[in-house]
């Protein structure tokens, strides 16, 4: 007679398993509340739990027909409980995981599979345990669910690893994964500098199949569109860089990168990222594009195999390692050039922490030192006098530093220079016979030193061989001025927005306008610091400047959002390619963009319907919808728009409606907001909001006489 806990777990393994089927049929239309995300996110918790039970059912299960064990009570029993209580901790764990993968960052081919081959583990499980005490249940049957079983134990536990640590984390370490080293003449300085680290260090959270902040590093396209938290990066500006202030912010604060318990960042890669992104953050550039006296490509040659022939030879010896660990800090970087080879390369940097200590604190390695990059640092001619200690230095970079022509003399005496950079140090005709004095010198950048066309002359014909790298060159063309930026990406607000626009260009004249028209030299506003939006706004903005071509017009959509609802959900649902993250993808406050098929979008060729939830009322004015229109694509913009509203789903009125003009051909694509705005304020806590697309593309369209497509990204209601 079954014990009545031994009933108990099967009647409610029976159950979980229905409401695993429920779950998988509704899928689509399954929308997780705050309030239960947290069971999901305890998937990852329970999971080894039915691992190790199961494995050891079914081992069991594999030879119970043995003649040594048929017989034996106790095996056949114990077998059994093992096997309900395997079974019905797996269902419980793909519940979980069916929760989870419903939260943001996790979509994609391996989710899918890890998604069945769990479901299989908890139904294969779940179909030994019912039919092992039959009379049809044969040898051949139990050995066959034991292998069916754990095979998707396997395969699902292998997935899971690669959702959670990266592709290939349970083979990668029996998997030859080598290639051959790139020579650093052929080398990229993304694909073999920058990519290397997003893979090891980034993708087992930012990949295709698992976007955690809505982020995705596998191709430049996703990089350069950012996540949830806006723009990765400014190129250009690693200030500014989001990238660069989460893997510098202190290990144990939730938002540092990667999260603690992950492989962290080495310094030299958190430096390559940031010498990267000042560089403008390029994704084709070769290493050997970059002047032979940039940081990044220094740095680039201590990692890559250097080109052919290229290896010079050193005569002294290599440096204590501990010296060099030693003298790592927050305001210098010292490193090999190359691999195995004894010269060291030395940057330093932050100019507020900077003095001449810095170089001397250098002399337990002077001798392997060949390398010095002093950019934009404060060093003044008696640090010149420490820098000529340096007896094997190759190159040194002293760009918009403090020194003068007169102290450049100290310089003399090392024979081994051949590469030196002063750009941006104020020098006059006087300085000139202390530069030409360096005889060894054969690359030279003087490019805003103030040297006239005649002085680069003279050191030219002192030195034939010396490359001089004199800057920009006017060929007397008007050149564009670039687009204005937006300096705040998060353009949802809910009380008021201040506006900042920059431009790269120092003096550029920003004029923009906020009524739709094209903003120019004379009529717009000019902007200044201090413009604050209260309402939705849409800006459109141009540079200009004296002496260039005025930049293209950019346009930014400002989106205010007074309120958010407690609750949503479809009541006419999006087509299953177009269905975002459910119904909260139109409350997410987070933009769709230019891409449609991104999955920030909800899209139909029917009415799309959301029913919205207040759980206090709230007075509203206007209801607004964040629209495409990419008549190409077949999207046009919503035929109509009603916001109904009222205490309750059954007590609505239409409160606001409005319909668009016919679409044409001449229509241009764009992401427009249609404002449904309310005679009067109206009390309301349910809100029923329908997007209608037009019922026949016109004729004028190659898809004539088929319905079109309306896409939503967001809903604003103020």
């Amino acid at each position: 007679m079954k014990s009545s806990h031994k009933g108990f777990a099967e009647g409610a393994l029976f159950a979980l398993n229905i409401f695993i089927v429920v779950l998988l049929v509704a899928s689509d239309s399954l929308v997780v509340p705050r309030w239960l995300q947290p069971l999901g996110r305890m998937h990852p918790l329970i999971l080894h739990f039915p691992i190790v039970i199961l494995m050891l059912a079914m081992v069991m299960e594999f030879f119970r027909f043995r003649p040594e064990f048929m017989n034996e009570k106790l095996y056949q029993t114990f077998t059994s409980y093992l096997l309900v209580l395997g079974a019905l901790l797996s269902s419980v764990t793909v519940i979980m995981g069916l929760f989870l993968s419903r939260e943001p960052g996790y979509e994609g081919d391996t989710l899918l599979w890890h998604k069945w081959f769990g479901v299989g583990v908890a139904f294969t499980g779940y179909a030994v345990y019912l039919i092992r005490n039959t009379s049809k249940y044969t040898i051949t049957l139990a050995k066959t669910g034991a292998l069916i079983t754990v095979l998707c134990l396997l395969v699902a536990g292998h997935l899971g690893g690669n959702l959670t640590h990266g592709q290939d984390f349970v083979l990668g370490p029996v998997m030859d994964k080598t290639k051959e080293a790139v020579t650093i003449d052929q080398a990229l300085v993304y694909n073999d500098l920058i990519k290397p680290i997003f893979e090891v260090k980034c993708l087992s959270c930012h990949s295709a199949d698992k976007m955690k902040g809505g982020l995705m590093l596998g191709d430049s396209a996703s990089i350069m569109k950012g996540g949830k938290s806006g723009k990765l990066f400014i190129a250009g500006d690693p200030a500014m860089s989001l990238l660069l202030q989460r893997v510098h912010l202190p290990e144990t604060e939730k938002k540092h990168m990667p999260p603690a318990g992950k492989m962290q960042l080495s310094d030299n890669e958190k430096m390559l990222l940031y010498l990267w992104i000042k560089g403008k953050a390029g994704f084709n550039k070769k290493v050997t594009d970059l002047p032979a006296t940039d940081s990044l490509r220094m740095i680039a040659a201590a990692m890559l195999k250097p080109a052919e022939g290229a290896a010079e030879v050193y005569d002294f010896p290599t440096a204590n390692e501990k010296d060099i660990q030693k003298l790592n800090n927050n305001y210098r970087s010292v490193y090999p050039l190359a691999r195995e080879s004894a010269a060291l390369a030395v940057n330093i940097y932050n100019k507020t922490t900077y003095s001449g200590k810095v170089l001397s604190e250098l002399n337990p390695v002077k001798k392997q030192v060949v390398s010095i990059d002093l950019n934009k640092m404060p060093v003044k001619d008696a640090d010149l006098k420490a820098i000529a200690d340096f007896e094997n230095l190759r190159r040194l970079i002293l760009n918009f530093s403090e020194v003068t022509g007169n102290g450049l003399k100290d310089l003399a005496g090392l024979k081994h220079l051949k590469s030196l950079s002063i750009a941006g140090v104020k020098l006059s005709g006087s300085d000139i016979k202390q530069i030409a004095a360096l005889k060894n010198l054969e690359e030279l950048a003087v490019w805003d030193t103030g040297l006239s066309a005649s002085d680069i002359r003279y050191l030219q014909n002192q030195n034939p061989k010396l490359k001089l790298l004199t800057g920009f060159k006017d060929d007397g063309r008007v050149m564009k001025l670039t687009n204005p930026q937006l300096k705040d990406a998060a353009v949802v607000f809910k009380q008021q927005y201040n506006l900042q626009l920059s431009n790269p260009i120092k003096g550029a004249d920003i004029r923009y306008t906020t009524d739709g028209s094209a903003p120019d030299s004379i009529r717009a506003a000019s902007y200044k610091p201090g413009v604050v939006l209260t309402q939705s706004t849409v800006i459109k903005a141009r540079a200009f400047k004296a002496g260039w071509q005025g930049s293209d017009t950019v346009q930014f959509n400002i989106y205010k959002c007074a309120y958010t609802p407690d609750s949503i959900r479809f009541i006419q649902y999006p087509d299953s390619k177009y269905k975002g993250d459910g119904a909260k993808t139109v409350i997410d406050k987070e933009l769709g963009g230019n891409n449609f098929g991104n999955g920030k979008w909800v899209a139909s060729q029917k009415d799309l319907a959301v029913m919205i939830w207040f759980n206090k009322p709230v007075y509203l004015h206007s209801v607004s919808l964040n629209t495409m229109r990419n008549t190409g694509s077949q999207i046009f913009l919503p035929a109509g728009v009603e916001v109904w509203g009222g205490a309750d789903q059954e007590h609505l009125s239409l409160l606001s409606s409005i319909k668009t003009a016919s679409p044409l051909k001449t229509d241009d694509f764009g992401l427009i907001p249609l404002a449904c705005k309310l005679k009067s304020a109206q009390r309301v806590s349910c809100i029923k909001l329908i997007a209608k697309p037009i019922k026949s593309v016109p004729a004028w369209h190659p898809a004539k006489g088929k319905p079109g497509w309306v896409f939503v990204d967001e809903v604003f209601l103020n």
